[in-house]
C-alpha cells in the first residue's frame, strides 16, 4: 500500500538517505493544468519499492525532496526531463543531484536512438511490462492494487537495468560520458519558460518588426495568464489566435470581441482588458527597440561533405556501438561541413574522441573513406612529405 503520512515518509526518506542510489519515477497528470500535477512518486531501493501518495490529505514532502537534493544519494531515472521539471517547480527552483539517466546510458551501450523503458526491461531485465493500467487517470482516488503494481514495475525494473549499464559503462570506460550528458539536465533554463521568451515558441511566416513587437508582449500576456490561472497557453488562447491578433490588432473592447477564438464577453474581462494592455504595450514599443528575426536564405542541398561526414558517422557509431544521434545530427553535421569550428559540440568532449577528430580529418583532407569488398573503410592519407 502507498506510503500517506508524514511519518511513514519521514521513516522511509531516513532509510533511503543511506542508500548507495534510489531508481525514481512519477506519475502525473497535464492535460488541464499550466505545471504537471503530480499523482503518485515511486522510489526504489535494494531493500524494497514504496509508492508515495502526494495528494494524500496533509502528507508533507519535504523529507523527500530533501532525499533529492542529498549529493550522497544517486538518484535514477528513465527519459527524466519531465520527472525533473515536477521536482524542479515543487522544490523552488532546486535540482535533485546527482542524476543517473538509463536512456542516456543506454544509447551510450548501443541500445539504439532514445530507447524507451519497455525496450530496456525485455532485453536487460528479461521481464514484461504490465500495460493494463498504462491509461490510469492517476489523480482518482483510491487507486487499486493493480495500479500500484503496475506503477512500482517503473522503478523496480531500472534497478535491474541501472546495474547492467552501470557495469558496461565502467568496462567501457563510458561513465565519464554519461556524466557528461547528464549535466545539460540539470541547467534550470531547461524547467521554465520566461514569459518574454514566450514568443518564440510559436511558428510565424513573416518577419515584420512591428508584428513581433506585438507578439513578445501578446505571448508574455498569455504565458503570464496561464502560470497565474494554472491552465495549459492553449486554454488561455491558441496559438493562431495569438497570431491573429499580433496581424490586425484590435484597438479597443469591440474589435477584441471581433477576433476569432476568443469566447463572446472576453473583452469585458480582466483577461480582455490586460490583453488590450499588452497589444497597445507592443504597439508603442519604438521602431529601433523592435526584435528581428534574419531571413537565412533557403538551405541549398546538402552538400556532399556533409554526405561523408553521414556515412564517417555511421561508420563511427558501429564501430563504438554508440547510437548516431547521440554523436551527432543532421543539422550539426551540416554546420560542421559548412564551417568547421572547435565550438560545435562534435568537437568537444568524448564525441572529439571517437568522432570530431576524424570528421575534420575527412574535411581537410587527411582521411578518406574507400570500398573495400562491398563495405566503406575509413584510411589515414599519407604525408606527401
Amino acid at each position: 500500500m502507498p506510503i500517506t503520512s508524514t511519518d511513514a515518509l519521514n521513516s522511509l526518506c531516513e532509510r533511503l538517505s543511506k542508500a548507495e542510489y534510489v531508481t525514481v519515477d512519477t506519475e502525473f497528470l497535464r492535460d488541464n493544468t499550466y505545471y504537471s500535477k503530480l499523482c503518485l512518486i515511486q522510489v526504489a531501493d535494494d531493500e524494497g519499492a514504496h509508492a508515495i501518495d502526494p495528494l494524500a490529505e496533509d502528507i508533507d514532502l519535504t523529507a523527500f525532496f530533501d532525499l533529492m537534493k542529498n549529493t550522497g544519494v544517486l538518484k535514477v531515472f528513465h527519459a527524466c526531463r519531465q520527472d525533473i521539471e515536477i521536482f524542479y517547480n515543487l522544490m523552488d527552483g532546486a535540482l535533485p543531484e546527482p542524476i543517473f539517466d538509463t536512456q542516456i546510458a543506454a544509447m551510450v551501450c548501443g541500445f539504439g536512438d532514445s530507447v524507451g523503458y519497455e525496450t530496456l526491461v525485455n532485453k536487460i531485465a528479461r521481464a514484461q511490462l504490465d500495460k493494463t493500467a498504462r491509461y490510469t487517470d492517476w489523480s482518482k482516488r483510491p487507486l487499486s492494487e493493480a495500479q500500484y503494481n503496475y506503477a512500482l514495475g517503473d522503478v523496480t525494473h531500472l534497478r535491474k537495468i541501472y546495474m547492467k549499464l552501470k557495469s558496461e559503462l565502467e568496462k567501457t570506460g563510458r561513465t565519464e560520458w554519461v556524466a557528461e550528458e547528464t549535466k545539460y539536465l540539470q541547467d534550470p533554463t531547461l524547467y521554465v519558460t520566461e514569459p518574454d521568451d514566450a514568443w518564440k515558441r510559436l511558428k510565424v511566416r513573416t518577419n515584420k518588426p512591428r508584428f513581433l513587437g506585438l507578439l513578445t508582449k501578446v505571448a508574455a500576456w498569455r504565458e503570464k495568464e496561464a502560470i497565474r490561472r494554472d491552465l495549459p497557453r492553449n486554454r488561455i488562447a491558441k496559438d493562431e489566435t495569438i497570431l491573429e491578433v499580433c496581424a490586425h490588432p484590435p484597438k479597443d473592447e469591440t474589435g477584441l470581441e471581433r477576433v476569432r477564438g476568443l469566447p463572446s464577453g472576453f473583452s469585458r474581462s480582466r483577461a480582455g482588458k490586460s490583453l488590450l494592455a499588452a497589444i497597445e504595450e507592443g504597439m508603442a514599443i519604438p521602431d529601433d527597440d523592435l526584435p528581428k528575426i534574419e531571413r537565412t536564405k533557403p538551405r541549398p542541398a546538402t552538400p556532399p561533405m556533409a554526405d561523408l561526414l553521414k556515412v564517417l558517422l555511421k561508420i563511427k557509431s558501429q564501430e563504438t556501438n554508440v547510437a548516431p544521434r547521440m554523436i551527432a545530427n543532421s543539422q550539426e553535421l551540416e554546420a560542421l561541413a559548412a564551417q568547421p569550428s572547435a565550438d560545435s559540440k562534435i568537437m568537444q568532449g568524448w564525441r572529439k574522441t571517437i568522432f570530431g577528430d576524424d570528421a575534420q580529418k575527412l574535411i581537410q583532407g587527411t582521411l578518406a573513406l574507400t570500398a573495400n569488398n562491398g563495405d566503406i573503410e575509413v584510411v589515414e592519407l599519407m604525408d606527401d612529405e
